[in-house]
């Protein structure tokens, strides 16, 4: 019997004082797999992305993670299993490192031993030295050094699904590709499963198993890299068009 997706949209509605945001969205994501939400500001990406965790409800349709519907789960034990990073890294200014990348560990009351172990196993996997990061603020580090430890605190629960909004879209450029190529090497490794939101073609195509393309609140396309490549779809040539060099 195949196993079930890990997350699925059945025809998805979302919708604020009546105006549609999200229209009969569907998609699948099977475990090990990184589905990319491409597109562009105000195409309903980062709505897709939150109705995942329960961070807002489907005014339509239904959202299933692991097999139950968002709204039969409790939403905290939900969010909880899921790693989740903002841009920016989304770290609590007020914590040190080490309390923002076991801060989930810690609402579950773990052994302070534990959580100490983990915190340096979560450093090390993304290239930040425990010892010289841990007891830093996050006004101290760098935008990129944020970024890894969002990712570390998103994995130190051992989460099976991570839910990403753009997290490296406000680094250089050459701190961003390093990152790119950092975290699609880190999560197949782990065989996690992600869900992505980008504006930007170059990193859909590094990070992508597939590639959902929104458009006005809806899925035009979802196909893998080579089938985006494929496609005839105007939106798709002209995302195309955008990069400098062919893929």
């Amino acid at each position: 019997m195949p196993e079930s997706p890990i997350v699925e949209f059945r025809n998805v509605g979302y919708s604020i004082a009546g105006v549609p945001i999200l229209d009969g969205i569907d998609f699948q994501v099977s475990r090990g797999e990184i589905l990319i939400l491409l597109g562009e500001s105000g195409c309903g990406k980062t709505t897709t992305l939150k109705l995942i965790n329960r961070l807002i409800e489907p005014t339509s349709g239904d959202v299933i993670v692991e097999g139950k519907q968002t709204t039969q789960w409790d939403a905290i034990a939900l969010r909880r299993s899921i790693g989740y990073v903002l841009q920016d890294g989304g770290l609590f200014p007020h914590m040190t490192v080490g309390q923002n990348v076991g801060l989930t560990l810690s609402l579950r009351d773990a052994d302070a031993a534990v959580i100490s172990k983990r915190v340096s196993e979560m450093l090390d996997l993304v290239g930040l030295d425990p010892a010289k990061f841990e007891g830093r603020y996050p006004h101290e580090l760098s935008g990129g050094q944020r970024q890894r430890v969002g990712v570390a605190r998103a994995l130190a629960s051992d989460p099976v699904l991570l839910l990403l909004d753009e997290p490296f879209g406000a680094l250089d450029a050459i701190t961003r590709t390093n990152l790119q190529k950092e975290f699609a090497k880190l999560v197949r490794e782990l065989g996690k499963t992600a869900v992505f939101v980008t504006h930007d073609l170059h990193e859909a195509m590094l990070l992508g198993t597939r590639i959902a393309l929104m458009e006005k609140g809806k899925i035009v396309l979802l196909e893998d890299a080579e089938g985006f490549k494929r496609s005839d779809m105007p939106l798709v040539r002209a995302y195309l068009d955008t990069v400098l060099m062919p893929i």
